[in-house]
């Protein structure tokens, strides 16, 4: 199969996540007091982080069903349907730093058959993260 879409036309990153919250306070202090990183705009309905080049948007769920019509908002404990992954040095340290910031792992640390090193940990909002060395 030869590739025939116009190169112009290829997306060249993800610029923005847009996750959905129930609790926009509580997930925006969450993010807040677990990544460390401060919030570069904010509305009534919604708290964006800049993570690196990609920006995290939570977004209030009244706020996401006017975005995503006709399609769904899904509820928090429908499960799960995507794991966005953070890089970095040592993740036994980093979920010692976890634990002392008040998050519970799901699972980890620990070595997959891949070759990597993780841990996994939901936000309030229902969304997995996974730490990865």
């Amino acid at each position: 199969m030869t590739d025939t879409v116009n190169t112009s036309a290829r997306p060249t990153g993800i610029s923005a996540i847009t996750l959905f919250v129930d609790d926009l306070d509580v997930t925006k202090r969450f993010y807040r007091e677990v990544f460390g990183v401060p919030v570069v705009f904010e509305d009534d309905n919604s708290a964006v982080f800049e993570f690196g080049n990609t920006l995290i948007n939570l977004l209030g769920t009244t706020a996401a069903t006017e975005l995503i019509e006709p399609a769904r908002v899904a509820q928090a404990d429908a499960g799960s349907r995507l794991q966005l992954t953070l890089p970095v040095d040592d993740v036994d340290a980093m979920c010692k730093e976890l634990a002392a910031r008040g998050v519970t792992l799901l699972n980890g640390p620990m070595d997959r058959p891949w070759g990597i090193r993780t841990a996994g940990f939901r936000d309030p909002g229902g969304h997995i993260w996974e730490i990865a060395r």
